[in-house]
């Protein structure tokens, strides 16, 4: 199967990988020239552009930043629609609110190509090893069309319903969670800190104990060591907790715990740390307070 990945970033260059591992026929897209070059370097084909595909390509997974990245690379001057096979899959799994998934499927199916509305987790990590999760919704003809590369990135892929919107729906549920966790995370082991505690042994206790989370355990470790490496920026959380924001208004629904964690991920980003791992939000706290972080640079 010839199929195609379109922004080799964090996950998608482990999900083009995956797929290549996978023995599909894989082609890469970035604008990267490091991202490119370490593709090729990988087996793959590389390209700047959607428009540069291989004719014929019939899929395509899209892991760009939201709705408008995903269609300008599908739809755009550069884009990759002419390049695809009639009846070709498109995957799109920018996280990005339900009327924009429901606008760009209907106008994938306009072009006599299926949708699937198909957001993931699981980051950089569970990308590389092909076992991102992938909650999607969509036509049973586009699940068995995408099938083969799903196979390739995902250890489980969750099958939401035909409509479009519902898959986007599901992941900005999920991404309400993720950053009210990463938030509330980063205050009490700033809040810890800040009283006196040993950063290590609160996180040890914390994490052998009911208060512990997924999120906790995994981003304030980066913190105790000072890895702010971007798995996921916070600027990812600014954006995402806006579309909380945006899909809550419109159902007359009160989000203040995702509000007021949106409110921290852009005191952070003002504060020059929006490209550091979103964990680093405890930033905010060190800001108002003065704590010094186990792993910052003495001095």
């Amino acid at each position: 199967m010839r199929v195609a990945v379109i922004g080799l970033g964090a996950m998608g260059m482990g999900v083009a990988l995956s797929c290549l591992r996978a023995g599909l026929a894989t082609s890469g897209c970035d604008f990267s020239d490091k991202a490119r070059a370490d593709f090729t370097a990988a087996g793959g084909q590389a390209f700047g552009s959607g428009a540069e595909l291989p004719q014929g390509t019939e899929a395509v997974q899209i892991l760009v930043v939201n709705a408008a990245q995903t269609e300008a690379v599908l739809f755009g001057p550069q884009g990759c629609a002419p390049r695809l096979a009639p009846g070709a899959v498109i995957i799109a799994s920018a996280t990005m609110g339900p009327d924009d998934a429901r606008r760009l499927a209907a106008r994938a199916e306009e072009a006599g190509f299926l949708y699937l509305d198909a957001p993931v987790s699981g980051g950089a990590a569970k990308a590389a090893l092909g076992e991102m999760t992938v909650m999607a919704s969509g036509s049973a003809a586009a699940f068995a069309k995408a099938k083969p590369l799903l196979d390739a990135v995902a250890t489980k892929v969750w099958e939401l319903g035909e409509a479009p919107g519902i898959g986007a729906t599901v992941k900005v549920v999920h991404q309400l969670l993720a950053g009210v966790h990463i938030a509330v995370a980063a205050e009490a082991m700033a809040l810890g800190i800040r009283a006196g505690a040993d950063p290590q042994k609160l996180y040890d206790v914390v994490t052998s104990a009911a208060g512990n989370s997924w999120m906790f355990e995994n981003r304030m470790a980066r913190v105790l060591t000072g890895d702010d490496a971007p798995r996921s920026a916070v600027d990812i959380f600014v954006k995402d907790l806006g579309l909380v924001a945006q899909m809550a208004r419109g159902l007359d629904h009160p989000v203040p715990l995702a509000s007021q964690a949106q409110q921290l991920f852009t005191a952070a980003s003002a504060m020059g740390h929006g490209r550091a791992d979103d964990g680093f939000v405890i930033r905010v706290w060190q800001a108002l307070t003065g704590i010094k972080l186990p792993g910052d640079a003495p001095g």
